[in-house]
C-alpha cells in the first residue's frame, strides 16, 4: 500500500491518500471505488475516531481511501471548507489512473460537522461525489450555534444533481438532533433523489464505526455496538449504486 499526504491550497489543509497495491491476481482492483473521508469535530478539529478507522473499513472492502483535513476554527467560515472538499475530489478524479481509481465511483462520507461538509459537497460543490454517506450529520443552519462558524442550511440546497445518499444517526444523539437528518431526507425525497436512512434508537454522538477501537471504555462500546451494522448496510447501498466492481 502507498500512503502519502498532499497539501491543499488553503492554510493547514491536506489530503492523506491510502492506495492499495495493484496486482494482476485481482484485475478488478485496477479501477477501484474510492471513498473521501471527512471527519467531524465541529469545524474546530478533525476527529481521529472518524478518520483512519473509517478509511480502514473501506480499504478492507477494496476501496482507495482519502482523508480530508479541511479548514478549521478561524478559517472555518464557508466557502473555505467547501473549497477544500472540492479540491480533494478534483485531485482524486484528475489522478484516477495512477491512483487505480474509477473516477465515476467516488463517494464522500462525513460525520457530524464532516457530514455537513460531505452534504455541502453533494449539493453545492462545483464538483460533486457520485454518492454521499452522512453519519449523524449537521444539516440545518441553526446547528451553526455549536460550530466554529455559521453554516449554510443544506436542505435548502438539494437539487436534481444531488447524488444518492446513505444517512445514519441516533435518536438519542444529544449533540446533533435527528431533525437534521430528517429534514435532509425530506428534501432529497422532494427532488426524487434516492436515499437510504437508518435512525438507531440508541447511540452516543460520535459513535463512528461503533467498534472497540473508537471507544476508551468497554461499556461505551457495548452500548453503541449495535450501530456498527451501518457499515454493512452502507456497503450494500454502494453496491447498488456502483455495482460489485
Amino acid at each position: 500500500m502507498k500512503v502519502f499526504t498532499i497539501p491543499l491550497s488553503n492554510e493547514n489543509t491536506s489530503l492523506t491518500c491510502y492506495i492499495p497495491d495493484y496486482s494482476d491476481e485481482m484485475p478488478h482492483m485496477k479501477k477501484r471505488r474510492a471513498i473521501l473521508v471527512i471527519p467531524g469535530g465541529a469545524y474546530r478539529f478533525c476527529s481521529a475516531r472518524e478518520a483512519e478507522p473509517v478509511a480502514f473499513k473501506f480499504l478492507g472492502k477494496g476501496y482507495a481511501a482519502f482523508i480530508l483535513q479541511y479548514s478549521l476554527n478561524e478559517n472555518a467560515a464557508f466557502p473555505k471548507p467547501l473549497d477544500d472538499a472540492v479540491e480533494a475530489l478534483r485531485y482524486i478524479r484528475a489522478n484516477a489512473e495512477e491512483l487505480y481509481v474509477d473516477k465515476n465511483k467516488v463517494a464522500a462520507i462525513g460525520f457530524s460537522a464532516g457530514g455537513h461538509l460531505a452534504a455541502a459537497l453533494s449539493v453545492m460543490g462545483d464538483e460533486r461525489p457520485d454518492a454521499q454517506i452522512l453519519g449523524y450529520p449537521c444539516i440545518l443552519e441553526e446547528i451553526g450555534e455549536i460550530l466554529a462558524a455559521p453554516v449554510p442550511s443544506l436542505e435548502k440546497e438539494v437539487d436534481e444533481k444531488t447524488p444518492p445518499a446513505f444517512i445514519f444517526s441516533s435518536a438519542e444523539d444529544g449533540c446533533v438532533p435527528i431533525r437534521n437528518s430528517l429534514e435532509y431526507a425530506k428534501a432529497l425525497d422532494s427532488k426524487g433523489i434516492p436515499f437510504d436512512m437508518h435512525i438507531f434508537n440508541r447511540g452516543y454522538h460520535g459513535f463512528s464505526v461503533a467498534d472497540p477501537c473508537v471507544f476508551t471504555e468497554e461499556k461505551d462500546w457495548k452500548y453503541n455496538s449495535d450501530n456498527a451494522v451501518w457499515f454493512e448496510l452502507c456497503e450494500k447501498f454502494l453496491d447498488r449504486i456502483f455495482g460489485i466492481y
